[in-house]
């Protein structure tokens, strides 16, 4: 530790720091652009000059390394007269157009010209312009004149995303912020260029002139797309969401959120909003009452179950759905006699399971794991903030191996961070591959394999590896999780992991994978598995936030087997399911509910409504409350949803990746079914400027 003395305090930091962290860990604030504690150090503005003891001039603070016994002050004359230069420097060619600005109160330097700035300007040459770019649906750069060349966009880019879009090209007052011939800005992590910058150079494209800031209210929420459990900050105007930001949490998202995360709001208020129940009546919809739906649901569902036992009632649920959902859709069906209930739409092996799967360690050691084995996955794209922390391991040198296929890591760098060691290959042989690892481990060893392998020099090199090195994962991913024999790669990876003293877990598919285990949303007693039930052969299903023809393995064969069912009741946000279903509910997303979500290191976060209900919707667990107490079904007498989380989570979870059964090493497999980055769930389905991301082209070509 070095000693300094910052404005007459001491202070204590890490040796090889900055006097800007002295300053964040004694709590001073020196004003600064270009500096940003997730960034590396450019010391391009100069605002954060500060005068040292024993040096000719002022330094500046975010690139001064410490000294012991340094003086540091930051408040001099001499200190606060260099940051007023810099500042007059700054604005020579800044337009004045802060009325109508996007950024205009929020803006880093709008608040420090306040302090900083003169009342004049000694500049009376032409400001320069610069020309308007397109960089895509998601970021304005229609406004570059603004920039101030600080770089946190092209360093967030090349560091933090893992692929550099943006770069600076020219020179001197000819210098420009850009991408280069032509391309846009296509990075699932792109919109935290937003947040970072320090002007009004890049803004939201989505948002753009739609609100003040000042006019906007802030709620806390959580994101409920993938399965990191992002931390969000929710704007709202006249009960519209009208922006999504991240709220900072070092141990889940840090400062960061996706782009699916961030523009998926504008679903919220999409076209396709259901607003009222209704009701297929002579093959034709019809807007009904509340009571007039709930009652037709409830006599359905007793008569099916009167008719032909309460086997014949099923329910497919979502793991975008809140705990309190996903209990109380459990807790109806096994009230009314039945076990069909399951979350795993797009699984295709359905083995009871000793513990509830998940990541095995926490979101926030990825970023100091030292060996990586990625088992069937397109990381970027699936977990962008899982895949964020490990290219930050990767740059401090941990070695990431994966064992994939070409639909899901076209080559080494296609995760935007270096793989050392990729092998690919269709998914059938994967658990063979796996084997061949195990074996050049065993023989390593001198213990026996689990199975039968050879010491290919794929095998060999990433045995080697995960050998190497002390903090190391295993991380089985969606197709893998969703693969025929998953219970076989999950044993093997196990054995692998026992033996090289790594831990095991699935970078599990949604915001509530692992919620939805913890609630058992899945049959228990033998009940019909997801498989099954989209096969057909109930009497009723009940689909709760799904759309099975685009969130299941079944595809477009799940609406012919749904549509042989006399009765398919649809609770989602959307006019969903319509062409086989006989009733639909409207509910409420996650912005209109309160409710919880667990993510894939099994933490557990609520989160409030942040708007009101849009028309007639209402919450899920209300709809399923009232629903149970017409038929009779008891224990349904909550008041609040945090009286149903309570119920729901009385019993801790059981978290635990443990495998056992036969191995299956051989054989044909169907492609595991994998959801495109834009297509998880129906939110992100119906939000436009994703849907126009060159990501959601792709999809929609490979669709086609």
């Amino acid at each position: 530790m070095v000693e300094i003395e910052l404005d007459g305090q001491k202070v204590e930091v890490v040796e090889g720091s900055m006097v800007m962290h002295a300053a964040e860990k004694a709590g001073t604030y020196i004003p600064h652009f270009c500096y940003h504690k997730k960034l590396s150090i450019a010391a391009n503005c100069r605002m954060c000059l500060v005068d040292v003891e024993k040096a000719p001039k002022p330094m500046p603070a975010c690139a001064t390394p410490v000294t012991q016994g340094m003086i540091v002050r930051t408040k001099t004359d001499r200190a606060i007269q260099a940051q007023k230069s810099v500042m007059e420097f700054l604005l020579i060619n800044h337009p004045l157009d802060c009325p109508i600005c996007d950024q205009g109160g929020e803006c880093q330097l709008q608040d420090l010209a306040v302090g900083y700035g003169g009342s004049t300007s000694r500049y009376e040459e032409e400001k320069r312009v610069v020309a308007v770019k397109d960089v895509g649906p998601l970021i304005s750069m229609q406004e570059m004149s603004r920039c101030i060349h600080c770089t946190r966009c092209v360093r967030f880019g090349q560091e933090v995303a893992g692929v550099m879009e943006l770069g600076m090209s020219h020179r001197g007052e000819h210098a420009e912020i850009e991408t280069f011939v032509g391309q846009s800005v296509d990075s699932e992590l792109s919109g935290n260029m937003i947040d970072i910058c320090p002007v009004g150079a890049l803004t939201s494209k989505p948002f753009r002139y739609s609100a003040r800031t000042w006019e906007l209210s802030r709620r806390k929420s959580i994101a409920a797309h993938d399965s990191s459990g992002a931390n969000l900050v929710v704007q709202v105007k006249n009960n519209h969401v009208m922006r999504v930001v991240p709220l900072e949490n070092e141990e889940v998202n840090e400062c960061w959120i996706a782009d699916r995360d961030r523009f998926s709001y504008e679903a919220l208020n999409s076209p396709e909003r259901l607003t009222a129940p209704m009701l297929k009546q002579g093959g034709e919809w019809k807007q009904v009452d509340w009571q007039t739906a709930l009652e037709y649901v409830a006599n359905g569902l007793k008569n099916i179950s009167s008719d032909h036992g309460a086997s014949s009632i099923g329910a497919l649920v979502s793991p975008h759905s809140t705990v309190e959902e996903l209990y109380l859709a459990g807790q109806l069906l096994r009230g009314l006699g039945s076990d069909n209930i399951d979350y795993r739409l797009r699984n295709a092996e359905f083995t009871a399971s000793q513990g509830i799967r998940y990541l095995g360690t926490s979101v926030a050691s990825l970023s100091t794991l030292q060996r990586v084995l990625v088992v069937g996955s397109n990381l970027r794209k699936e977990h962008p903030l899982f895949a964020q922390r490990i290219r930050q391991a990767v740059r401090h040198g941990a070695q990431l191996n994966a064992v994939t296929s070409a639909s899901l890591l076209t080559d080494k760098q296609a995760w935007a961070m270096p793989v050392a060691q990729a092998w690919i290959d269709t998914p059938s042989t994967w658990a063979q591959h796996l084997a061949d690892i195990a074996a050049v481990i065993a023989t390593e060893k001198g213990v026996q394999a689990p199975a039968a392998g050879q010491a290919t020099p794929q095998a060999s090199a990433i045995a080697k590896s995960m050998m190497g090195g002390e903090r190391k994962a295993i991380l089985l991913g969606n197709a893998a999780a969703h693969h025929a024999h998953a219970s076989s790669l999950l044993t093997l990876a196990n054995w692998i992991a026992e033996h090289t003293g790594a831990s095991v877990g699935y970078l599990t598919e949604a915001a509530n994978t692992v919620g939805a285990q913890w609630v058992k949303a899945q049959p228990q007693t033998g009940g019909s598995n997801a498989g099954q039930i989209l096969s057909g052969g109930l009497k009723a299903v009940l689909l709760l936030n799904n759309e099975p023809e685009f969130d299941s393995a079944a595809g477009t064969q799940a609406a012919k087997a749904l549509g042989q069912a006399d009765m398919v009741i649809t609770l989602s946000p959307f006019k969903a399911n319509m062409a086989f279903s006989d009733v639909l509910l409207p509910i409420a997303p996650f912005t209109e509910t309160s409710g919880s979500f667990v993510n894939a290191e099994g933490r557990l976060q609520s989160f409030h409504a942040v708007v009101k209900p849009l028309g007639e919707t209402r919450p899920a667990w209300k709809v399923l409350r009232v629903l149970a107490n017409l038929m009779g079904i008891p224990g349904f007498d909550f008041e609040t949803s945090q009286d149903v989380l309570a119920k729901a989570t009385a019993r801790p979870p059981v978290l635990s990746n443990a495998s056992q059964g036969p191995l299956h090493m051989s054989g044909e497999v169907a492609v595991p079914h994998v959801a495109r980055i834009y297509q998880l769930d129906g939110v992100v389905r119906r939000a436009p400027s994703l849907q126009m991301t060159a990501d959601a082209r792709l999809g929609q070509e490979v669709a086609a």
